[in-house]
């Protein structure tokens, strides 16, 4: 039975993750199915949307997102240099929360906010963290070094929750901003559409499968910091 429940928790933390990377590198074959590059496709859309003073940037190891704060748009080189089907799309998404921002949509807003308030959190949660063991070992402090555990690990699962609540922000921008779009403006191959979908839904999905591999190193920490 508890081999059953470990097989289950870990089909659902590592599932997730597993099926996003598996759509991305998917579709991302041929690499020049289509006539421009993902770059080129964002620079395009924000171009027509009148958005030209949204920045877009190719990015080493940050990963496609969109920086509301420098406004920019940031995709990964695959996806900023390739004309595969999964460059295309992921980069509509991208341009799909520019276009929340410039819509000044309230949960983009409101994930903005928390994500930067929890990140400063977060930083705060891991130097806690990094302080149990000098705690309990030079000051021999067990109730303070169990405190500061206890509120770096609260701080550091605040991320997780925060992921999983801005779930439709990310829904928002794959189907009601970067679908449409793509489908209507006849960037799309008609057979392709499909496809997208499932690309659109694995790029919603990419921070709750980050979120799910957090509680790994959650339990981790957990393990590590329990007593006795």
């Amino acid at each position: 039975m508890i081999l059953v429940v470990l097989l289950l928790a870990a089909a659902l933390i590592f599932g997730p993750q597993w099926w996003v990377k598996r759509v991305m590198r998917r579709y991302a074959e041929p690499k020049d199915r289509y006539p421009g590059t993902g770059g080129e496709l964002a620079r395009h859309l924000l171009d027509k949307l009148g958005l030209d003073e949204v920045r877009v940037e190719r990015t080493e190891d940050m990963g496609d997102h969109y920086d509301p704060r420098d406004r920019v748009v940031r995709l990964s080189p695959d996806n900023f240099d390739q004309r595969s089907l999964t460059a295309i799309t992921v980069s509509a998404h991208e341009v799909g929360h520019a276009i929340q921002h410039a819509d000044a949509y309230e949960p983009l807003i409101w994930r903005t906010r928390l994500v930067e308030m929890m990140t400063r959190w977060q930083r705060i949660g891991v130097i806690l963290i990094g302080l149990v063991p000098v705690v309990l070992l030079l000051l021999r402090l067990p109730a303070a070094g169990l405190g500061l555990a206890l509120i770096g690990l609260a701080t550091l699962a605040s991320g997780i929750l925060i992921h999983f609540v801005t779930l439709p922000t990310e829904f928002n921008a794959s189907f009601k901003r970067a679908l449409p779009i793509l489908v209507k403006g006849g960037y799309l191959k008609r057979e392709d559409r499909w496809p997208a979908r499932r690309i659109l839904t694995a790029a919603a999905l990419t921070y709750v499968s980050a979120s799910l591999m957090g509680l790994v190193n959650f339990w981790w920490w957990l393990r590590i910091l329990r007593p006795g």
